[in-house]
């Protein structure tokens, strides 16, 4: 039973984190939207930096032992940054990489996912088309 309480206050982390981030992620766009425009999502690239901005410090202050990994990673980093931006687990990701010296599978990991993202999303805009005729 103690155990089942244990799950349920994680997924209550990452729902009140998960609704923060989705909030947050609105407003932030709606600013830069009014400041500089929809002629360019920098809206979007914003939000991606800064999410992996914060990732990055969230992973650092977990490896030195300043935080707690389990409350601070399911609040801040799966439910906060996961609706925030899913953008920073790959920026991690990626890092990770070329710090074990694999920039091989550092640089494939930005091109499969770049690719690979932005051709399921023309895949399914244009699904969205097919299907809405």
């Amino acid at each position: 039973m103690n155990n089942a309480i244990s799950n349920f206050s994680l997924y209550i982390s990452i729902a009140i984190g998960g609704a923060c981030g989705a909030s947050l992620r609105y407003f932030f766009s709606q600013l830069i939207f009014n400041w500089l425009g929809k002629g360019f999502p920098f809206a979007t690239l914003a939000v991606n930096v800064f999410g992996s901005l914060i990732m990055g410090a969230l992973y650092g202050l977990i490896e030195q032992g300043i935080i707690e990994v389990s409350v601070y990673r399911t609040l801040i980093g799966i439910g906060f940054l996961g609706a925030f931006t899913t953008f920073s687990t790959f920026s991690m990701d990626t890092l990770l990489l070329m710090q074990q010296g694999e920039s091989l599978k550092a640089m494939l990991n930005v091109l499969l996912n770049v690719s690979l993202c932005v051709f399921a999303c023309g895949i399914g805009m244009y699904l969205v088309t097919l299907f809405n005729k």
